[in-house]
């Protein structure tokens, strides 16, 4: 018995994971070699809900009907939390111009990372994450300046300082990448990890409703990044939610902000990316002007006259 749960339970819990993993890694989606690529990784989403619904139901027969409520809420909680964490994961790839194919390769690493320190915080407590505190409004001010930084360079690449991308040892590694995802991921914990533990004090159900929830994070990272790729002046609405989440960090103290309002934010936000970039490719072009040329500055034959 490992936490009142029997070792059979544990071994064969990640079991399913590293399974789920496997197949995960093979998905022509993560790639981009495939036209389809959005429809994969949109089913290997529904493949992942399905499976933490079906889990819920094996905790539901093997544990009983409490249990299985704790895992659910859990699940959908983390998930919600997490939403945060993706924006934050996109700017850092693309400030350090990390292709798609490097960006799977570095969340894999950093969701095995995140196994290992969330089983770490649910075994210690709330007592320990108290201890990061102090840096959580260290990374907000700092989430705050990319978020300036990102608004003002015009580019994701212009929110990562320049002394950030120099710590990179050689052309090309991805450690320094892998670091700060497992940094950021680590200061979100602090508000994720909480709110699990204010659900349910059974560790295994804390770890596996976290475990699988983390599961999902890669694939809707690609869904999302698919997504906001058509969508032009992106950096603003990106800024927008990253000094959203900042603020939400440097207030937490004082302001609990439910995962639902977090949601709602950050649809209105790319809601309005989405009608701002729908608004600029209804503007019709004049002919006197070349498609690059701003709508202030008179064409060719404007200025001739």
């Amino acid at each position: 018995m490992i936490a009142g749960v029997s070792w059979v339970w544990w071994v064969g819990f990640h079991a399913v994971v590293a399974a789920v993993l496997l197949a995960d890694s093979f998905l022509p989606g993560h790639r981009r070699e495939s036209r389809h690529a959005q429809a994969f990784v949109w089913v290997g989403i529904a493949g992942l809900v399905l499976a933490a619904a079906g889990f819920a139901c094996w905790i539901a027969v093997a544990q009983g009907r409490q249990p299985a409520i704790e895992f659910t809420a859990g699940y959908m909680i983390e998930t919600s939390l997490s939403i945060d964490n993706l924006f934050v994961f996109m700017v850092l790839f693309q400030g350090f111009r990390i292709s798609p194919q490097r960006q799977h390769k570095a969340l894999m690493w950093g969701v095995w990372g995140a196994f290992v320190l969330r089983a770490l915080f649910i075994a210690a407590g709330i007592s320990l994450l108290r201890r990061f505190e102090w840096v959580t409004w260290v990374f907000g001010l700092f989430l705050l300046y990319m978020a300036w930084r990102l608004v003002r360079g015009g580019s994701a690449h212009a929110a990562i300082p320049e002394w950030i991308v120099r710590l990179q040892p050689a052309k090309g590694s991805l450690l320094p990448v892998i670091l700060a995802v497992e940094f950021t991921d680590l200061l979100f914990a602090t508000d994720s990890i909480p709110a699990i533990l204010s659900i349910t004090h059974n560790p295994f159900v804390a770890y596996t409703s976290n475990v699988m929830a983390i599961l999902g994070l890669r694939s809707l990272y690609f869904a999302l990044s698919g997504m906001l790729e058509r969508f032009r002046n992106l950096h603003y609405g990106l800024g927008a939610i990253l000094a959203f989440t900042a603020l939400k960090m440097l207030a937490a103290r004082w302001i609990d902000v439910p995962a639902t309002i977090s949601l709602v934010v950050i649809g209105v936000i790319l809601a309005v990316c989405a009608v701002m970039t729908a608004r600029d490719r209804a503007t019709p072009v004049s002919k006197d002007r070349s498609p690059g040329t701003p709508a202030g500055t008179k064409g060719p034959r404007e200025q001739e006259s």
